[in-house]
């Protein structure tokens, strides 16, 4: 297996410390074989900070003035470095040098005020690798999930980073069906018994799955719609439930995936679940790409407080993705 690409994040955040603590961790899961896209200063910084050893490999990105960023901060520089980091690590991993990408938080106040106007790492990722068929994924190991065996839960996203207002316009019967398509996917590549079918779950959108049209149509008119084209296609995937109820049916095991309407709407639910052992998986891209499931924490960044959990599980869904040697090839945009 080529390296694992490990990406610094916010040098203001706390991605240099959680990587430091992991690290050992890391090159235990990768033989070795993992690699740090961003500043070998600030590695170093976290390095003594948390009493460890400062030896981790490192591919420069970002300048010195990175060094004099003050920890907590918004910062075009940390924004710069911090993009110019995903960038060269997707670049090397779409040219082969590197096996699968995992990232540390960035901060997006910071990426947009260098110049980067994103909504957040998916939004890098999917423009740089050529797709427009994407989700954001949340993958909980099954070791934190009761009713689950090695498989896990994964929740993937109909609408990500949006305002409110703007979700129902985004909810049609191709964008919930492309989703679940893509959980499908993940989870036929996750599940062990290559001759079962994942079970798929889906949100409402509405209260009480609208209540029989009372309280919206758009389970009816749309989700349910899309249900029946993906059962067509051979998913296994039930018609939407209410979204306040259907995470007990998937922590008791009934669901490999669930596919949630909106960003707060799978994330909470997964986060109580598990926060410290969440990873975030882009979907439909060419390349591997895992994250932590947190934020850049400014009000804990360079306490030497930060749990590293969240990064670890990364890791290992990372390795477990790229051993299997079946990258999917999504279709790139010509426009």
């Amino acid at each position: 297996m080529k390296p694992i690409a490990v990406t610094m994040g916010d040098a203001a955040g706390i991605g240099p410390e959680i990587i430091v603590k992991a690290w050992s961790e890391i090159q235990h899961l990768t033989g070795n074989n993992a690699v740090v896209y961003g500043h070998s200063g600030v590695m170093n910084k976290a390095a003594a900070l948390c009493g460890l050893p400062a030896d981790i490999p490192c591919i420069q990105c970002g300048d010195a003035a990175l060094l004099d960023v003050p920890p907590g901060t918004v910062d075009a520089r940390s924004g710069e470095a911090a993009y110019l980091a995903v960038i060269r690590a997707v670049d090397d991993t779409l040219a082969g040098k590197t096996s699968a990408v995992v990232t540390a938080p960035l901060n997006k106040a910071a990426l947009n005020l260098a110049g980067h106007h994103y909504p957040g790492h998916t939004e890098i990722l999917a423009e740089r690798c050529g797709v427009s068929d994407f989700a954001m994924m949340l993958y909980l190991p099954a070791s934190q999930v009761p009713g689950k065996n090695n498989e896990g839960l994964a929740v993937v996203h109909v609408t990500l980073h949006c305002a409110m207002r703007t979700i129902f316009d985004q909810i049609t019967v191709e964008n919930v069906l492309a989703k679940a398509k893509l959980a499908d996917n993940f989870m036929r590549r996750m599940i062990s018994d290559k001759n079962r079918r994942p079970h798929i779950g889906v949100c409402s959108l509405n209260p009480h799955a609208g209540e029989d049209g009372l309280f919206g149509s758009e389970e009816a008119a749309v989700i349910r719609p899309a249900v029946d084209k993906a059962r067509a296609e051979g998913l296994l995937i039930d018609y939407p439930k209410p979204a306040d109820t259907i995470m007990i049916d998937a922590r008791g095991g009934k669901y490999d995936a669930v596919v949630a309407m909106f960003h707060d709407q799978g994330h909470i639910a997964l986060k109580l679940l598990g926060m410290y052992s969440a990873v975030n998986v882009t979907l439909g891209l060419p390349i591997i790409r895992t994250s932590v499931a947190h934020g850049t924490a400014f009000d804990k960044a360079w306490s030497g407080t930060a749990q590293a959990g969240s990064l670890i599980e990364a890791v290992k869904v990372a390795v477990r993705l790229a051993s299997d040697g079946n990258v999917p090839k999504p279709h790139k945009d010509t426009e």
